[in-house]
């Protein structure tokens, strides 16, 4: 356990008033620095920074300083990022690492990244389970140059058909993407999902098997729901899991900053990319007009 400046301050303040003794002797058993010790902030508290930086934590446990950063600001708090690693520091905030495979050294081929919206939709499943057991399946697709998710969804099975029911509603609201990239699940390499995208006029690309990273915004945005969604709840129903996706997916496209974005959730950087000029300053795929696309940079 990390213990900050603060804590250890209160420690030596406690040998020399408690167990009197010496303020040099105090520091050294604790590890602090006398000149830390002595050190007086000559800087103001912001009056209810430290009360909303600590609800914000306890809402978002999975966010680090930064993010936690661009919350407060957006509260109205003029604060640099120093003063909220402080605090989040003293506090004990810091998100404990999980620990992650070995990556790989092979050389990796990159794809061209998506020019608008609606170039490219990339999508995959994660697996969790219930409360009683039973295994859950969760389909998930963004749009990969707003990184919008665009839906959003909790089953026990999803066969092809039920993942081509998803995405024709999600293209009602949101219009039809030129391309769309998934692994090489069952759902996405049968016959039923090629007739679905030839009849639509979508492109279907396929990652390499073993290749995660060619469908890396999905594999992302499936750490997202991992770790801030999945990993924070426990599912009594489907039901439950959906309502509460629900809500997620709102937060995640609408409220949640996106590093992409320079802090900007994806709905705060379509309304800056629209600007002045309204939904006609935002670019659209060739095949997906304006007229049909009402959300789609909404």
């Amino acid at each position: 356990m990390v213990v900050g400046p603060t804590a250890k301050r209160a420690v030596v303040e406690h040998f020399e008033d408690d167990v009197e003794l010496g303020q040099r002797r105090a520091c050294r058993l604790v590890g602090q620095p006398r000149s830390t010790q002595r050190h007086q902030s000559q800087k103001a508290e912001i009056p209810g920074l430290q009360k909303r930086l600590l609800e914000h934590a306890a809402e978002r446990p999975r966010f680090g300083y930064r993010r936690l950063n661009i919350l407060v600001r957006r509260d109205g708090f003029k604060v640099n990022h120093k003063r909220i690693y402080r605090m989040y520091k003293e506090h004990n905030l810091t998100v404990k690492r999980r620990r992650r495979n070995r990556a790989s050294q092979a050389p990796r081929e990159a794809f061209p990244a998506a020019a608008q919206i609606n170039d490219c939709w990339s999508m995959d499943f994660l697996t969790d389970s219930l409360v009683d057991g039973r295994a859950m399946r969760v389909f998930a697709a963004l749009d990969d140059f707003s990184r919008r998710s665009v839906t959003l969804e909790f089953d026990v099975a999803m066969p092809a058909e039920r993942v081509t029911r998803m995405l024709d509603e999600a293209i009602e609201i949101y219009g039809k993407p030129r391309r769309i990239r998934g692994d090489n699940g069952p759902e996405f390499t049968s016959k039923a999902f090629d007739t679905w995208a030839y009849e639509r006029g979508i492109e279907h690309h396929s990652i390499r098997p073993g290749k995660p990273v060619e469908n890396a915004l999905a594999e992302s945005l499936n750490g997202r729901i991992r770790d801030e969604f999945l990993n924070q709840h426990c599912f009594r129903s489907i039901r439950h899991a959906r309502d509460l996706g629900a809500d997620w997916l709102d937060d995640y496209n609408r409220v949640r900053p996106h590093s992409a974005h320079d802090g900007l959730s994806p709905e705060q950087f379509l309304a800056e990319l629209r600007g002045p000029l309204g939904d006609h300053a935002a670019p659209h795929a060739p095949n997906s007009p304006t007229s049909t696309t009402p959300q789609a940079s909404a």
